[in-house]
């Protein structure tokens, strides 16, 4: 087995937690480094693309959110050995960071711009997204988006629900999931109650 050390901002969301929660699911024995922001301008130069989530595997550092977790999900079990259902898992991963992009360029404007942009993205591309995702997740048979069980698409779909739903994200309704795409607030809580997310929350709150 590999040596595993996953870099990422030390909070309990984001691009690096569903491979975090893919290793705990897989029971892959991993280093957590958790990064904190204070410590991001120091600690920028030294990643790849000068981003994280950074994997490194055997002393070797790889970047990139979705390879990341392709590979994880592969060591967990995760991932489709399928071609064609490798294919829809990386389709939703992708557009699932394709939504998460959109919304985090709005982030450093200007007050006024923010709240343009962002009601802007309520009323267009979140909802497309979240209308398109559920037709995925229907096609799929309503419960997970690959296969018909837990896969790293579910668990990159379950954290940006959360943060769609967390309220933290100012003018974008905490409600816009439930009222666009209810199948996907089903599926959020399917997967949060999933008995090994679970564990791994309630894990967190006791650390």
């Amino acid at each position: 087995m590999a040596k595993l050390k996953l870099t990422y901002f030390d909070f309990d969301g984001g691009r690096g937690e569903p491979a975090r929660l893919a290793l705990h699911i897989g029971k892959i024995p991993f280093e957590d480094q958790r990064i904190s922001p204070k410590d991001w301008p120091q600690f920028r130069d030294r990643t790849p693309f000068q981003a994280l989530p950074t994997l490194e595997v055997d002393g070797k550092v790889v970047a990139q959110s979705n390879s990341i977790n392709r590979y994880v999900g592969k060591l967990a079990g995760l991932y489709p050995k399928d071609d064609w259902q490798a294919l829809l898992c990386d389709e939703i991963m992708d557009a699932a960071e394709d939504m998460g992009t959109r919304i985090a360029n709005t982030i450093d404007l200007p007050a006024d711009d923010k709240k343009t942009a962002r009601e802007q993205l309520a009323a267009g591309g979140i909802t497309r997204y979240l209308e398109q995702l559920q037709a995925r997740l229907m096609a799929a048979g309503g419960e997970y988006f690959v296969e018909q069980r837990l896969t790293v698409a579910d668990l990159k779909i379950f954290m940006l629900v959360r943060w769609l739903r967390s309220g933290a994200l100012d003018h974008i309704p905490k409600e816009i999931v439930e009222r666009v795409a209810p199948q996907m607030a089903k599926h959020f809580d399917r997967v949060a109650t999933h008995p090994d997310v679970a564990q791994y929350y309630e894990r967190r709150k006791a650390a």
